[in-house]
């Protein structure tokens, strides 16, 4: 067993698989969140670069943090991942393929609200109560119609016909209580 100065357990060698706390603690602080490129989870997993039963060590340098999908994602779908000489890691996919680092994500300003509605009057868009209000004549939304749109059709054919909303097409349903408005036969924000 190799000890730091402070005597934290840096090494157990073949001894043990399991991760003693004070290299828990110690992978924790070195890597603070998962490896994998482009995951920041904050807590993870200690992974065994070479693995403890092929004659890999519990040290420091034969771990690296991943998170719970991406260890399960190693060990299971055959990510590949080795410590290059300046200590970085390198993920490969199965067929040797490296994966390529993500950049880190922009910053977030202090008061991100402010900043979007500023952008917005720089690129002259003008958000009001009305902005997400349909411009349809109060017919309720005909999903199936719709995907049959957007759907390619073979040459020649047409889309078919909507069907009727469920309790007609002027917009009115039928509830227990009664007939009710639909959202889209209300006008824009007049609630129930």
């Amino acid at each position: 067993m190799r000890h730091g100065p402070d005597g934290r357990t840096l090494d157990v060698g073949r001894r043990a698989r399991t991760i003693p706390p004070a290299i828990r603690r110690a992978l924790l602080h070195r890597d603070r969140t998962c490896r994998f490129p482009g995951c920041r989870v904050p807590y993870g997993q200690g992974h065994h670069l070479r693995h403890w039963a092929n004659g890999g060590a519990t040290s420091l340098d034969n771990l690296a943090l991943l998170c719970r999908r991406h260890h399960r994602a190693v060990h299971e779908e055959a990510f590949q991942l080795e410590r290059g000489a300046d200590g970085t890691l390198q993920f490969f996919r199965l067929d040797g393929q490296r994966l390529p680092d993500v950049p880190t994500p922009p910053a977030v300003p202090a008061d991100p609200a402010a900043a979007i509605q500023a952008q917005h009057r720089a690129d002259g868009i003008a958000i009001g109560p009305r902005t997400t209000c349909p411009i349809s004549g109060g017919e309720r939304f005909d999903l199936g119609y719709a995907l049959d749109v957007l759907r390619p059709q073979p040459p020649g054919s047409l889309p078919p016909r909507p069907l009727p909303a469920a309790g007609g097409t002027d917009g009115v349903r039928q509830d227990r209580a009664g007939p009710v408005l639909s959202a889209y036969a209300r006008p824009c924000g007049v609630a129930r």
